[in-house]
């Protein structure tokens, strides 16, 4: 989920994969692979989303706790973790919404 995570950062920021790759020193393609779940983020790279989002590096940690050994509290957390990632996602398909809208007006 860390890659979602990472994913939802970002596009929360209205950055494109190129612009967060420019400023944080990695090609656009190890990026994608990234987001995409193929490859796992270095501590190196979390800490650069980190210092760029000005997020925690304990708060980016908290979506990738694993779900093998739920207990209660971890079970709970994971609740609220689902619960933030969906924020995160209706605030990115309520930023795409405006992007359409504003295509629409310009094409008007």
């Amino acid at each position: 989920m860390l890659n979602k995570a990472l994913k939802l950062i970002r596009t929360y920021y209205d950055i494109s994969q190129t612009e967060l790759s420019s400023q944080i020193g990695v090609s656009n393609s190890y990026l994608s692979e990234i987001e995409s779940g193929k490859k796992q983020p270095t501590i190196d790279l979390l800490k650069k989303y980190s210092e760029l989002f000005d997020i925690p590096l304990s708060s980016i940690l908290f979506f990738s706790e694993s779900l093998d050994a739920l207990k209660t509290t971890d079970a709970m957390r994971m609740t609220v973790a689902k619960s933030v990632i969906s924020l995160l996602e209706w605030n990115q398909n309520r930023n795409a919404a405006k992007e359409e809208r504003k295509k629409r007006v310009q094409n008007s």
